[in-house]
């Protein structure tokens, strides 16, 4: 349950440094930043941040085939994810990458205290290794057979078919996805977080609320399979952070990237010194802390990240909210599979108001998998907000702006229908409170249609044709525009391109507060095109 008085901080979890943003990835940022823009509407004290997760062999191979370093690489990489995330008006207050000096100083840090404690043992083990490359192969660079399932193309940490997790070594056929050969089993020296010692507080801490009952069950799964040592290494060639008092041993990136939601929140408090460290870090009372995650991942912020902040006395987090994937021909999204829609293309066919409004149609609390089709989406937003909300504030507005100089009526002409819309305020607040924003849209276009059967049904064209100056035409419309008020005010966190566009027109600032008292007597901006309607684009847009 969400306190009121709690602050808040809310992380996404972090985008990896070796090729663009796409409208895959934005599923995720968008739903986190329209439950974020909700609180922050609400009066919450709210930080919200976000990193590049910068690390790994991928990187360094990339860079590598690039002619350039890998620090180079995520330089580039950093400022193109920034730039894609802010055109989307993502609104993180701090936004960094795994390879800082405060992630570095973190990491390290952690370690030795986790060391010291006695949580980290060394094993000699076998991985799988590239005798081409001459490179121990990591998880993501080795595919095969899914040793549970039998689905082909599957990676070397889990299964995207089945959802089971399991070693690479375990894989059915495997192939490096660097040469293409069958790699061979070596032996090394490695580091392990020894998971099991943490299984009984794991238990309680997963059994207090903090993930969705399906997500629960899953978790359970993994318990009766029991824990295991976790391998937090990795051998050279590598690009990470070296493991204090080892040579040629380095942090796996699954260590040091969640580390990075502490060492981010870090550097924002450098910039702020009103923001207390401690306080959100350190089991605080008056603290929340929220992770918006991919189904895909759920295993390493369960298990792998509230183990970490057991270990060293950091407080767990509050929730983690699990989403699906986007689909394409009910295939995920993937740039391996060259099925996706890069943000920066996204922009040059449509604006990002309409994937935020899309998105937020098809989301729910569910893990379910999104569906996006090209067509549905142009015609539900040309339907939606071009024909039924901002068609409403349209045809309004020309007879206020052309025969009543802008200025709206003294007094409303339906107050029952004024305070059904206000009823309904608080059942806006609690979906958009447990992220149900499909159900907010279908509230929102239900209402929308009843405002234009109001107009439909007074008609104030046809008094128009007797008498322009007639003022029962201007509190008709009086009326249309405080309804349609209502509708932007419950879309601002989810379109808030159009909502800042629609408070120059109305010469207000949106919020539910105001809601309560009528915009009565109150001048207006002349009505421009708030939103064009969309035109229907050629697959190619798909990579």
């Amino acid at each position: 349950m969400i306190n009121k008085n709690k602050k808040i901080l809310v992380t996404c979890a972090l985008p990896y440094a070796n090729g663009p943003i796409h409208i895959g990835h934005l599923l995720e940022h968008i739903q986190a930043d329209i439950w974020v823009r909700y609180h922050r509407m609400k009066g919450k004290v709210v930080f919200f941040i976000c990193a590049d997760d910068s690390h790994g062999t991928a990187i360094m191979l990339k860079s590598k085939l690039m002619n350039i370093c890998p620090e180079d690489l995520i330089k580039i990489i950093f400022k193109k994810h920034l730039k894609d995330l802010s055109n989307f008006n993502i609104s993180y207050d701090n936004y960094s990458h795994t390879h800082s000096k405060e992630n570095l100083y973190f990491s390290q840090k952690i370690f030795l205290i986790l060391k010291n404690k006695g949580y980290i043992k060394e094993k000699n083990i076998f991985q799988l290794y590239d005798p081409i490359e001459n490179i121990f192969l990591p998880d993501r660079l080795v595919k095969g057979q899914c040793p549970k399932c039998f689905v082909i193309n599957q990676y070397g940490d889990h299964c995207e078919n089945c959802g089971s997790v399991y070693n690479a070594q375990d894989l059915i056929n495997p192939k490096s996805q660097i040469s293409g050969v069958t790699p061979i089993l070596k032996d090394s020296v490695h580091l392990f977080l020894n998971l099991p010692h943490f299984e009984k507080k794991l238990k309680l801490w997963i059994n207090s609320g903090i993930l969705d009952i399906n997500i629960k069950n899953k978790i359970k799964e993994w318990f009766k399979k029991g824990l295991k040592l976790w391998d937090i290494s990795r051998d050279a060639p590598y690009f990470g952070f070296n493991i204090p008092g080892y040579i040629n041993k380095y942090f796996y990136v699954w260590l040091d990237a969640p580390i990075c939601y502490i060492s981010t929140f870090k550097k924002l408090c450098i910039k702020n010194k009103r923001i207390n460290f401690k306080e959100f870090w350190k089991n605080s009372k008056t603290t929340d802390l929220y992770h918006f995650i991919g189904k895909d991942i759920i295993y390493f912020h369960s298990i792998f990240w509230p183990a970490i902040l057991e270990g060293i006395n950091f407080r767990k987090p509050t929730k983690i909210f699990v989403h699906g994937y986007v689909t394409f021909n009910k295939e995920k999204m993937s740039k391996s599979k060259n099925k996706l829609i890069k943000a920066s293309t996204w922009l040059k066919f449509f604006d990002s108001d309409s994937l935020r409004y899309y998105y937020a149609s098809k989301s729910s609390s569910s893990v379910k998998d999104i569906e996006f089709n090209l067509k549905e989406f142009i015609n539900r937003i040309n339907s939606d907000i071009v024909n039924k909300i901002v068609n409403l504030a349209s045809r309004c507005s020309s007879f206020i702006n052309n025969d009543f100089n802008g200025l709206l009526g003294n007094k409303l002409l339906d107050l029952d229908l004024y305070s059904l819309f206000l009823q309904k305020n608080k059942k806006i607040y609690k979906l958009f409170k447990y992220r149900k924003y499909s159900s907010i849209i279908y509230i929102i276009v239900r209402y929308a249609e009843k405002s234009n059967y109001y107009i439909n049904n007074e008609k104030p064209w046809n008094l128009f044709k007797n008498d322009k100056y007639n003022i029962k035409i201007q509190l008709i419309c009086t009326m249309g525009i405080n309804l349609f008020r209502f509708l932007i005010t419950w879309l601002k966190p989810i379109m808030p391109d159009l909502s800042s566009r629609v408070e120059k027109f109305l010469n207000i600032k949106l919020s539910w507060e105001s809601l309560s008292t009528p915009l009565l007597n109150h001048k207006i901006s002349k009505f421009n095109h708030l939103y064009h309607r969309l035109n229907h684009v050629s697959s190619k847009i798909f990579v």
